[in-house]
């Protein structure tokens, strides 16, 4: 009896509220239940299994291709030059004297045997004068001593005067004779001085700087000089390649022809000038393992500038019939380059690839790679083997000739 009254008890004090709770959990372990075998019962209702699709095909990556293709590709050979004039001369003064006036703008082209500069030359003229007078004064004793000559042979032959006075008016003679040369020398030297107080350009060429402005006094071992001149038409560009490339030059070169040099701006983007190589060096530098060569350019417009640096490249080689691809298209991964090649069924391929010269945007294959090659450059980021790709085909590149 007991037992019966704690029950009561018991039931009497739960709340509503713990009774609402407990039938909502048995609402919902009764709906799971349900939709649990609902579906079980459409697996296996006849008609229905079809209702569950594969799996979707993995969707095609887009990518853009360019063909592998046949050309002709240049070879060349890079090294960094400096462009460097055929003539440098330093225009000084052979005599000394006060610099009268200068005939040159800076800058200004000017031709072998133009006037530059005047020096003073009066003291010049006025040493020719008295140069002059000497000559005049020793030719009147000279013929004054050849007519006392004269007669002394005629009084020697009538026993009038000894032998000896003859021979001493025979060696006066001849001691005027060798002034008179002596004066004419000294003629010929004053006026030779007086001819380089017009100094004048030795070689065509470009004026530097004026380095004396008229009115100082100018002598004959200034260091400085007047003003320099260089030569700019034609000029040189001299560069160095590795001794390992020089083979090649040689075999170039005994095959005979000009080799073909182009000058590029430091950046190696732009085209200066083209000229032609006309020198090797006779021996290999130790320190750097390279050898010089230089070129020479007609550089009519002046498009080079002494001491300019610029990257020279000369032609060795013309590759015909070489399989051509963008350098976009080439990957290097451990074990060395490789292509990825989208096929027909627009599916990738990885390929390995040897490769041979660059020029410009292209390069050379020689395994790996034949002529109409689709070639991923575009999105080889987003593919790998085998995978699906929806490619969209890009222009040829530039950078090589069509092969005849």
């Amino acid at each position: 009896m007991s037992v019966e009254t704690s029950k009561t008890a018991e039931m009497e004090g739960s709340s509503p509220t713990r009774r609402t709770s407990r039938r909502i959990w048995l609402i919902c372990l009764a709906l799971a239940g349900l939709l649990g075998i609902g579906a079980y019962v459409a697996l296996k209702v006849p008609g229905r299994a079809q209702s569950a699709a594969p799996p979707a095909a993995p969707r095609a990556v887009p990518v853009v291709v360019s063909p592998a293709r046949s050309g002709d590709l240049a070879v060349y050979l890079s090294g960094i030059g400096s462009v460097t004039p055929l003539s440098t001369v330093t225009v000084r003064s052979r005599v000394d004297g006060q610099l009268m006036r200068t005939l040159f703008q800076e800058g200004q082209s000017v031709k072998a045997g133009d006037l530059l500069a005047e020096i003073d030359p009066r003291p010049f003229e006025t040493q020719l004068t008295q140069a002059e007078g000497q000559l005049a004064k020793d030719e009147a004793a000279l013929n004054n001593a050849r007519l006392d000559l004269e007669r002394y042979r005629s009084l020697v032959k009538g026993g009038f005067i000894p032998q000896q006075q003859l021979d001493t008016q025979a060696s006066t003679v001849s001691q005027l004779s060798a002034a008179i040369k002596s004066d004419q020398g000294q003629i010929d030297s004053i006026r030779l001085q007086l001819t380089y107080t017009e100094i004048l350009a030795p070689i065509t060429g470009r004026a530097g700087l004026r380095l004396v402005d008229p009115g100082n006094m100018v002598h004959a071992n200034d260091p400085g000089g007047l003003v320099v001149l260089t030569q700019v038409q034609p000029i040189a560009v001299i560069f160095t390649i590795p001794q390992d490339n020089l083979p090649a030059v040689l075999a170039r070169q005994r095959q005979g022809g000009a080799l073909p040099v182009d000058a590029y701006d430091r950046e190696g983007r732009t085209k200066i000038a083209t000229g032609t190589l006309v020198a090797i060096d006779n021996q290999i530098d130790v320190g750097t393992g390279t050898v010089r060569l230089k070129a020479s350019f007609e550089n009519r417009e002046g498009e080079l500038f002494p001491n300019q640096f610029v990257n020279a490249r000369v032609q060795v080689d013309v590759l015909k019939g070489a399989v051509l691809v963008p350098n976009d298209a080439v990957q290097r991964g451990a074990q060395g380059p490789f292509v990825y090649v989208a096929k027909p069924d627009k599916t990738v391929e990885l390929r390995k690839v040897s490769l041979g010269p660059t020029e410009g945007n292209v390069t050379a294959v020689r395994e790996g790679v034949a002529a109409g090659d689709a070639l991923i450059v575009d999105g080889v980021d987003k593919v790998q083997e085998r995978s699906r790709v929806e490619p969209t085909v890009r222009e040829r590149p530039a950078g090589a000739r069509p092969a005849k």
